[in-house]
């Protein structure tokens, strides 16, 4: 949420200083409470260190498929809180003082020991290293807080020195400690935007050797010979590629899985804002013209999840066979010193230091196993299953398969789902009969509090197949008419005006499409489909049961959900103060009429009021609600079927191509980093439907030229 506040908060200066000073604060608390709270500050922050690390490792990760906020405050609350309860746990240690009745030997020394399992949980689990993007454009301060906190740890190393056995057993504990934080660090440099765009950057390519061709044409030239150019294109760099098909079958989504990487490791340049070949998009387009549309999302599911394991998780070291060794080492470390910690005299030792050092190793161990675990039910193993064919790997995948894991620990391992697979609700009409949006003062909008109250509004839906299969086939369609960069511009601009040219009633409805900003349109679009929606359900209840109605309701809230909740991922616009006076009208409207009770009747009332004239000339435009401009076109809607004698069905037909191409249009206009920060948040369809329209090669970020033709001299 707010990285630079968190970051200062765990810079060793204010650590340092909050337990300088606590101690001067304390003679204002009763003497028998100061005493309490010196004897166990450290023993329970130690615990709740742990605590946190355990959760994280059994959440961080489900926030990759789940958008319930509850689980994003968990998530975000502990990984706020973890850092700042190591770094001041270890801060605690630098300034612990001996107690009167107690030698080092048989206090200060268990407590030192606790250092390096600090240094280990600053490290953080597998399943999350950065909460946010911003976490990771701040990898150089987590560098520095590495250097300082292992600066700190091995002063209470050395300043707790007696020679004993336990001295010994840290020094273990403090490798394991260097190659989680290193980890971290690492992940999170690699993460941020510069190194990931750099590691991504071609080799430098000078091209043909210009001032040699040329030497070389001037000499022929003089000898007399004709000269003349000869463009030719080297084939052999555009021999069409497709993903390598799949060795091993016993993986289920194996062919799934090794489309989704091959184009993962091509498309994850549109993340770094880099432009793409010629050649990648002739082999995506080639694949996913080809393939059904339930295929084409999996895929496209799959490829997302690789990238939020990229920018989120510590894919990039534990998927490799660095990662491996460093997972074998840091178990195997741990085990170690368990065993041994449980074979020496701790009869010298506090009880409950014991147990709190127990705690720690066996947690350390539950988190590693538990990490391992993790692993073996990823994407990245099944993947790397499917390209190899071994007997005895192959009965290890069938006994601990992925599926028969979850399956056994339903609520302990991450379901098997690679993101939410729904869509956020918004919807204007329920709002206002509800007497809300919630009034906002200055004190809840500087809180961030009215954006809460405004979320818990929303309900989530399930992108129903219909609905996904219809965005398939509209972009499918759309994407046989890309064939150059103007073409593509030209795609990606139209919101809703072609669909309305295509069926001959652009000039009736081009008011509320071209003549006003987007966020306008959507707003006017989504209460007309409201009205319309009512009105046919109190004419014919079973018109409203088709595919194209409900995509159209599906569409028109999670649009609005979109300008209200996520404005930032939508072309710059007053959206939100269109959408609050809006809401004011129709509140002020609804409560004049105090007997409309439903949505139903709400909407039918709407209908039925007069708006020959135009409701600027008569407000003016110092409001900016468009409420009544959205019931002129509802009419205009209806009046398809009177006037122009169109079917129900052809008219919701019209109108969800007019939502999809909304979509669309809003899918492409949105920045990358606004993508990358919703797969976080258990996704969005938006950032599925703008890395499909990639795919079909509807984006500005193609090269859309061959660019391998090379000239070659002919002389006679």
């Amino acid at each position: 949420m707010n990285s630079h506040f968190r970051e200062t908060m765990l810079s060793t200066g204010v650590s340092s200083m909050i337990l300088i000073n606590r101690r001067r604060l304390m003679p204002i608390l009763p003497n028998s409470l100061m005493k309490l709270w010196n004897k166990w500050e450290l023993r329970v922050m130690v615990l709740l260190s742990l605590s946190l690390q355990i959760l994280l490792i059994l959440l961080g990760n489900r926030r990759k498929y789940t958008a319930k906020s509850w689980v994003g405050v968990i998530i975000w609350l502990a990984y706020l809180s973890a850092d700042w309860l190591a770094t001041v746990s270890i801060g605690i240690l630098m300034n612990q003082e001996d107690c009167e009745d107690k030698s080092p030997a048989t206090n200060y020394v268990i407590m030192a020991f606790w250092a390096p399992f600090l240094l280990v949980h600053l490290g953080g689990p597998d399943t999350i290293t950065a909460y946010s993007l911003e976490d990771n454009e701040l990898w150089l301060r987590h560098f520095l807080g590495l250097l300082t906190q292992f600066g700190g740890a091995f002063y209470v190393f050395l300043k707790s020195w007696e020679g004993e056995a336990l001295n010994f057993l840290a020094i273990p504990v403090f490798i394991i400690g260097l190659i989680k934080y290193g980890e971290r660090t690492w992940i999170l440099r690699s993460a941020s935007s510069d190194h990931f765009r750099d590691a991504m950057l071609p080799r430098p390519d000078p091209g043909p050797n210009y001032a040699k061709f040329m030497d070389v044409y001037s000499l022929k030239k003089a000898e007399g010979y004709n000269v003349s150019l000869c463009p030719g294109i080297e084939t052999s760099k555009l021999v069409n590629h497709s993903p390598p098909a799949a060795i091993n079958s016993i993986v289920p989504d194996a062919a799934i899985l090794q489309a989704a990487y091959y184009f993962f490791n091509n498309f994850k340049r549109l993340f770094a804002d880099l432009i793409l070949s010629f050649q990648d998009r002739q082999d995506s387009q080639s694949f996913f013209q080809s393939t059904s549309w339930e295929e084409v999302f999996r895929v496209i599911e799959t490829e997302l999840g690789f990238m939020y394991d990229v920018l989120y998780t510590k894919a990039v070291v534990i998927y490799s066979r660095l990662g491996s060794l460093l997972r074998c080492i840091s178990l195997s470390f741990t085990i170690f010193v368990l065993i041994a910690f449980s074979s020496i005299d701790t009869g010298r030792y506090s009880t409950t230091d014991v147990i709190i050092t127990y705690s720690l190793l066996a947690g350390g161990i539950v988190i590693e196993m538990y990490a391992i675990a993790v692993l073996l039910s990823s994407d990245w193993t099944e993947l790397w299953l499917s390209k190899h064919k071994n007997p005895f790997l192959n009965l290890l995948y069938r006994t601990f398969s992925t599926r028969r894991l979850c399956f056994q620990l339903p609520y302990v391992l991450p379901a098997k789902n690679r993101w939410s697979d729904s869509m956020a609700q918004h919807n204007l009409i329920s709002i206002c009969l509800k007497e809300k949006p919630v009034r906002c003062s200055g004190v809840q909008k500087f809180l961030g509090i009215y954006e809460a109250l405004q979320g818990h509004q929303c309900k989530n839906s399930k992108v129903s197949p219909d609905l996904k299969r219809l965005i398939f086939e509209i972009l499918q369609e759309k994407s046989r008419g890309a064939s150059d960069i103007e073409a593509c511009k030209r795609i990606c601009s139209q919101r809703g005006d072609n669909v309305l040219e295509k069926m001959n009633c652009l000039p009736k409805f081009d008011w509320s499409i071209i003549k006003v900003e987007f966020d306008q349109s959507i707003l006017l679009w989504h209460i007309a489909t409201d009205l319309c929606y009512y009105a046919d359900l109190n004419k014919n209840p079973n018109s409203v049961e088709s595919s194209q109605c409900k995509a159209s309701k599906l569409l028109s809230d999670y649009m609005l959900y979109l300008l209200v909740m996520c404005p930032f991922m939508l072309p710059n616009g007053i959206g939100k103060i269109r959408f609050q006076d809006s809401c004011a009208e129709a509140t002020e409207f609804f409560q004049e009429r105090n007997y409309i009770t439903s949505r139903s009747q709400a909407c039918t009332t709407l209908l039925q009021v007069n708006t020959e004239i135009l409701p600027l000339e008569v407000k003016g435009d110092r409001s900016k609600s468009v409420l009544f401009d959205a019931c002129r076109l509802a009419k205009c809607l209806q009046s398809l079927e009177t006037e122009e004698q169109w079917q129900c069905e052809q008219k919701w037909e019209m109108m969800s191509h007019v939502w999809v191409e909304m979509l669309s249009h809003a899918a492409g206009q949105c920045q990358w980093n606004h993508h990358a920060k919703q797969l976080g948040q258990g996704g969005e369809l938006l950032t599925h439907v703008w890395l499909l329209m990639a795919h079909f090669g509807i984006t500005e970020h193609f090269q859309i030229s061959q660019g391998h033709a090379r000239a070659r001299l002919v002389v006679s």
